[in-house]
């Protein structure tokens, strides 16, 4: 089983080959390849590479599948006896991107 840990988009993610992740928004075309650079774990076959912070030439290559919204987050405000309510929702920007291949 090959897999890597990799920092985008501010979070760390574990992430294998095959599958589709939640990132924050990516400004890229639905359809286009990028590539991920900054890889911190890598696991080929049982090997763990660690990096300092990043391996150096190992990449994660991904397709941008599409942009969509999370879910929607309620934000309530309340001050007690001065009436004072305030309600907002938020719904973040994400892109979702299939991982084509973990090269070293």
């Amino acid at each position: 089983m090959t897999y890597a840990i990799i920092e985008a988009s501010g979070k760390q993610l574990w992430v294998e080959e095959g599958r589709y992740y939640d990132l924050n928004h990516i400004p890229v075309n639905p359809g286009q390849s990028i590539i991920l650079g900054k890889v911190l774990l890598l696991n080929k076959d049982g090997q763990i590479t660690l990096g300092h912070p990043c391996i150096e030439g190992a990449t994660i290559q991904a397709t941008v599948m599409r942009h969509l919204r999370g879910e929607k987050i309620i934000v309530f405000k309340m001050k007690p006896k001065k009436k004072m309510r305030l309600k907002k929702g938020h719904r973040q920007e994400l892109t979702r991107l299939m991982i084509d291949s973990i090269k070293v």
